[in-house]
């Protein structure tokens, strides 16, 4: 059985106080911290092997080569993907949001034309339809409706039951014949609930289009097989999966990957330039990775991925699980209303909720004063928050590193916050 005690102190940041009380950390689905090896992952990094990557023939840049590589290997071996030497699907990225509009702008540059016949699949154009929903990361919603704007292409998108869950049982009606891209989250940052996403994919390829995953919450929290789920593409960042931040990955078919004209340009991706003629780009991933690479940081998450499967994707889903059970308790208090499924099934342990008759910034300014670190706002997801009748919300998310005992201390501190601001109870 895993320790998870134990794992908890591998995170030396939560052994302090904040204005006196112990700190409890509940804003991993914001940024996770980081165990000691992931931090000293990166410092060994630079005192011993710091160099430029695929592009230096000293034993330095070998050696810094190499760990960069083992590392991509290590990522997509946490979610299923090749890392097999001329059939790598992992792309590096500075994070999530540059992979989704790296795939928004290589789609734009198809559309023009770009990247000969192959990249045609890619294309959109007037009277085509772009699919996403309404509990969209504003990463997804904002570089898929500019995209939609630039090529004429309509804009739809799938609506949501009362709690917040994406009505997957419509994908027969949503994603019609017209539909290019259909984009939507795998687990919403704001209601925490895990998409079926079986029947959109299904539905997604019977009619040719492309289909997009945002898996930045579901990486860390639940075991995630891109193969299994048969998406086209995925993305998700580092910093949110115990890695450090600036970093993030794109999941790709290897077809589809070959096929994808890049959307940045630079040094360490083109194989021929001339002044006269368009350039001759590499082979993915190389194609996508323009310029200098965050080579540290990206080693760094690669052990971050070592070292979420050495505990076992399983056992950490199974302890958030617990973790989610007691969190929802916070429905239980009066005034208070969660923002999401209020049951633990189908969900991870990231838990959005209003305490009515006080303002979320009000709320965390209460919890942050009894140590207690939330995130308040519309967590970059204004269209589900509308949904709710609500534009912003406090929102709880738990790691590996919570206990049972962090999420009673938040209950018992809302529990309180009505009185505290005169609200009357009764």
């Amino acid at each position: 059985m895993t320790d998870f005690s134990s794992i908890r102190r591998e995170f030396p940041i939560l052994n302090q106080d904040i204005h006196g009380h112990p700190l409890v950390y509940l804003d991993s689905a914001a940024t996770a911290q980081k165990p000691m090896a992931v931090v000293e992952a990166e410092q060994k990094f630079y005192t011993t092997i710091n160099a430029g990557v695929h592009r230096g023939a000293h034993e330095l840049a070998a050696r810094s080569t190499m760990a960069f590589e083992e590392a991509r290997g290590k990522v997509a071996a946490l979610v299923g993907a090749s890392a097999e030497e001329g059939n790598e699907e992992i792309v590096v990225t500075s994070g999530a949001t540059a992979g989704l509009n790296l795939l928004a702008a290589a789609f734009g540059y198809a559309s023009m034309g770009r990247g000969g016949k192959a990249a045609q699949r890619f294309a959109i154009h007037k009277g085509d339809n772009i699919v996403v929903s309404r509990a969209e990361h504003h990463s997804v919603l904002l570089p898929f409706q500019e995209l939609a704007a630039r090529t004429g292409a309509e804009l739809r998108w799938f609506d949501l039951e009362e709690d917040g869950r994406i009505r997957s049982q419509d994908a027969q009606s949503i994603i019609d014949e017209r539909a290019r891209v259909v984009a939507v989250t795998h687990v919403s940052n704001t209601t925490g609930a895990i998409t079926d996403v079986a029947p959109i994919v299904k539905r997604a390829h019977e009619v040719g289009a492309i289909m997009v995953l945002d898996a930045c919450q579901s990486v860390p929290h639940i075991p995630v097989d891109v193969h299994a789920l048969d998406v086209d593409f995925a993305v998700w960042s580092a910093h949110k999966m115990y890695g450090p931040t600036g970093v993030g990955f794109l999941y790709g078919k290897r077809g589809l990957l070959e096929a994808l004209h890049p959307a940045n340009f630079g040094g360490s991706m083109v194989e021929l330039a001339w002044m006269d003629q368009p350039a001759q780009y590499m082979m993915p991933p190389a194609r996508f990775e323009a310029g200098t690479q965050p080579v540290a940081q990206v080693v760094a998450a690669g052990v971050a991925a070592e070292w979420m499967m050495h505990i076992g994707m399983d056992a950490i889903a199974s302890h958030e699980q617990v973790l989610t059970q007691e969190l929802l308790k916070l429905g239980t208090i009066d005034g208070v209303r969660i923002l999401g499924p209020t049951n633990a099934e189908n969900r991870i342990g990231t838990v959005a909720f209003e305490v009515q008759g006080v303002h979320p910034h009000d709320v965390g300014q209460y919890l942050d004063a009894q140590g207690i670190a939330i995130r308040v706002g519309h967590h970059c997801a204004q269209p589900v928050h509308r949904h709710f009748g609500v534009y912003a919300s406090n929102r709880a998310s738990s790691g590996i590193y919570n206990t049972v005992d962090d999420a009673a201390t938040l209950v018992e501190a809302v529990s309180g916050i009505r009185s505290f601001f005169g609200i009357s109870t009764r």
